[in-house]
């Protein structure tokens, strides 16, 4: 599991708009962490700290975490929900680059 660090849970809570005292607070690791484990899953891997690669993927982790708490009743009722243009653009550019580790098999 991916280390929610202090720094990074706030920067979640005020993308999110939740203040640190309130209740709802404690959902975020557990909704980081089941989006650090979706990435994980969709095949991209937690890039180096300071990179581009590194802000996009933050980013994603941002739109997936803010999903997860504002869709986290069991209906959803009113407009029509579509997932986020943006987000899926960038988790596939985020696929389509991923790092192939050095097997040792090439040349």
């Amino acid at each position: 599991m991916a280390e929610l660090t202090d720094a990074r849970k706030a920067e979640l809570l005020a993308y999110c708009r939740i203040d640190a005292l309130d209740d709802d607070a404690v959902l975020i690791p557990g909704f980081y962490s089941a989006s650090v484990g979706y990435m994980a899953g969709a095949g991209v891997s937690i890039p180096q700290e300071g990179t581009d690669r590194r802000a996009q993927y933050d980013l994603c982790i941002n739109y997936l975490v803010l999903d997860k708490y504002e869709r986290r009743n069991m209906t959803i009722t009113g407009t029509i929900v579509a997932e986020n243009p943006e987000f899926v653009r960038t988790k596939n550019q985020l696929k389509l680059t991923e790092p192939v580790p050095d097997l040792g098999t090439g040349t």
